[in-house]
C-alpha cells in the first residue's frame, strides 16, 4: 500500500496539467482543435519515430505492436458492439478507441519512467505503438465512419503520419542507422510536450463543458471495456505465455499490464474534435477516467505489479 501511495502522490502534476489547460480553454479561449492537428500529425509521429529508433528490435519485439493492437481492436469492437444496443445517438462510433485504446503516451510514458526507467521505457513504447496505431487507423476510421463515407474515411486514414513514420523507424533500426546526436534534444522536447499538450487538450476540451457524464450509458460501456476487459485480457495472456509458450519475459508483460491500466486515450478527444463527433461526450467520460485512474492505477500495480 506505500508503493501505491507513493504512485499516487507522483501521478499529481499529470492532474496539475489537466487543470492549467482547464484555465487555458476556460480564460485563454485556447483552442483545443489546434492543439490536436498538431499533436496528431506532427508531435505523435515523432514520439512513434524516436522510440522505435531506441528499442532494440528483435522479431519478438517487432510483434508487440501487432499484439497491442490486436487486443485493442477486439476489445474496442466488441465494446462497440455492446454500445450499439444501448447508445442511438452515433457515439458507439467513438467506442473502438474509449475502450479498446488507452492513454498510452500523455498519461502512461511518464508512469512507465517512474516504474521502469529509462532502460525499460523503450520497451514500454514499442508495446504502446500498437495502440497508437490503431488508434491512427481502424479505430480513426470507424469513427470516421460515423460522418463520412468509406472512401474519405480511407483518405483520412492515409494522410495520418504515425504508421509511415513507425515503418520508416523499423527501417533505419534494422539497417544500423541511428539519430544524429544534434536531433536528439528535438526529441526530447517533443517527448515532453507530448505528455504536456496531451493532457492539456482533456482540460481544454471539457472547458465549455456542463456536467461531465453525459451519455452514462457511454461512460459505463466504456469504462467496463477500459477498466475490466483490457486488464483480463492481457492477465490471461500472461497466464497463458508464462504457462505454455514462454514467448516473451516478464518487462514485457509489465509494461502490457501498463498499458491495459491507462485511462481513456487522450486522443479519443483528439480525434473525436477533429471528426466533430461526439467531443464533449468523448472529453468527459475521458476525464472521469483520468480521475478513476489516480486510485485504480496504484493499486492495480501494488497488486499485481508488486511495486
Amino acid at each position: 500500500m506505500a508503493a501505491a501511495l507513493a504512485l499516487f502522490y507522483k501521478l499529481i502534476p499529470l492532474y496539475i496539467t489537466v487543470l492549467l489547460g482547464w484555465v487555458a480553454g476556460r480564460y485563454l479561449e485556447a483552442s483545443g482543435r489546434h492543439i490536436a492537428g498538431i499533436m496528431l500529425y506532427i508531435v505523435t509521429p515523432s514520439v512513434i519515430f524516436y522510440g522505435v529508433m531506441n528499442a532494440p528490435l528483435t522479431t519478438e519485439v517487432i510483434l508487440l505492436p501487432l499484439l497491442t493492437f490486436t487486443l485493442s481492436a477486439v476489445v474496442g469492437v466488441a465494446s462497440m458492439l455492446a454500445g450499439r444496443r444501448w447508445l442511438k445517438d452515433g457515439s458507439a462510433n467513438i467506442m473502438p478507441l474509449a475502450a479498446g485504446t488507452g492513454n498510452t503516451g500523455y498519461f502512461g510514458i511518464p508512469v512507465a519512467l517512474l516504474l521502469f526507467g529509462e532502460q525499460g521505457v523503450g520497451l514500454y513504447i514499442v508495446c504502446m505503438l500498437g495502440t497508437t496505431l490503431f488508434e491512427t487507423s481502424l479505430g480513426f476510421y470507424i469513427a470516421a465512419r460515423g460522418r463520412y463515407g468509406v472512401a474519405e474515411c480511407l483518405q483520412r486514414v492515409a494522410r495520418l503520419p504515425s504508421v509511415y513514420a513507425f515503418a520508416l523507424a523499423v527501417v533505419l533500426n534494422l539497417s544500423d542507422i541511428s539519430i544524429p546526436d544534434v536531433f536528439l534534444p528535438l526529441f526530447d522536447n517533443l517527448r515532453g510536450a507530448y505528455s504536456i499538450l496531451g493532457m492539456m487538450i482533456i482540460g481544454m476540451s471539457i472547458s465549455s463543458m456542463r456536467g461531465l457524464a453525459g451519455n452514462v450509458r457511454f461512460t459505463g460501456v466504456a469504462f467496463f471495456g477500459k477498466f475490466v476487459v483490457w486488464p483480463l485480457a492481457t492477465l490471461l495472456l500472461w497466464w497463458l505465455d508464462s504457462r505454455y509458450f514462454n514467448f516473451y519475459d516478464l518487462a514485457v508483460y509489465k509494461a502490457l499490464f501498463l498499458i491495459s491500466i491507462t485511462p481513456m486515450a487522450a486522443n479519443t478527444v483528439v480525434i473525436a474534435t477533429l471528426l466533430d463527433t461526439s467531443w464533449r461526450q468523448a472529453a468527459g467520460t475521458t476525464l472521469l477516467s483520468t480521475l478513476f485512474a489516480l486510485v485504480y492505477i496504484p493499486l492495480m500495480v501494488s497488486l499485481v505489479l508488486g511495486n
